[in-house]
């Protein structure tokens, strides 16, 4: 099965979702930080706001769930895998949650403390 489709014009990536979630994700010095666990869509905007990761613990015990803004994130589709913009260090102080305890995602309070910590990756 293909990562991406190549049949929209432009200069788009189409992305299964399927695809992406259960994708590695690691630093630019290639450190594996988890997995994508899922995908969150602003439905106001039609747009990917964040990759739910999945990162530490051990056989999926005790695993810390984190909102990664999707802009931080540079996807490569081909080879499944998605490069975090910025080190562990950085991951492991991020707001996160517990699985089954996930954030309001649409409190602006939670919105700004997770942007406020990602900054602006570009």
């Amino acid at each position: 099965m293909s990562l991406a489709d190549s049949h929209a014009k432009g200069n788009y990536t189409v992305g299964v979702a399927a695809s992406i979630i259960g994708a590695n994700v690691v630093n630019a010095a290639k450190e594996d930080l988890g997995t994508i666990e899922d995908v969150i869509i602003d439905t106001r905007t039609s747009v990917v706001a964040y990759a739910i990761l999945s990162f530490g613990g051990f056989l999926g015990l005790g695993d810390k769930h984190f909102a990664i803004p999707w802009r931080v994130l540079d996807f490569h589709a081909a080879e499944g895998y998605a490069v975090l913009k910025f080190d562990k260090e950085r991951l492991e102080n991020a707001p996160g949650f517990k699985a089954g305890e996930w954030p309001d995602m649409g409190d602006e309070e939670w919105v700004n403390r997770v942007d406020r910590h990602y900054g602006d990756a570009e």
